[in-house]
């Protein structure tokens, strides 16, 4: 068998599927803020569209600060198995 037939490790395969699915996670936040914000402007018409603005800020700050929380706990989890 040739080193090109070779499947990766296991735990990559699932570091991959962890990031990919933390980047999801990120895009549905960031999106669903964005609505909520638009929604709200809708209901509540403004010169600015603040509200689009704020929630779609607000909700790119939560979806970093949860970024930022998995990969510290995985970070956590990959040296208390080493």
């Amino acid at each position: 068998m040739t080193q090109n037939n070779k499947k990766p490790p296991k735990n990559q395969l699932s570091a991959w599927v962890k990031f990919t699915n933390i980047g999801l996670q990120m895009a549905i936040v960031i999106a669903a803020g964005t609505y909520f914000g638009v929604w709200l402007d809708e209901k509540f018409p403004n010169q600015y569209s603040a509200y689009t603005i704020i929630f779609s800020l607000l909700a790119v700050f939560a979806s970093l600060y949860n970024v930022y929380r998995q990969v510290k706990a995985l970070e956590k989890k990959e040296n208390t198995h080493d």
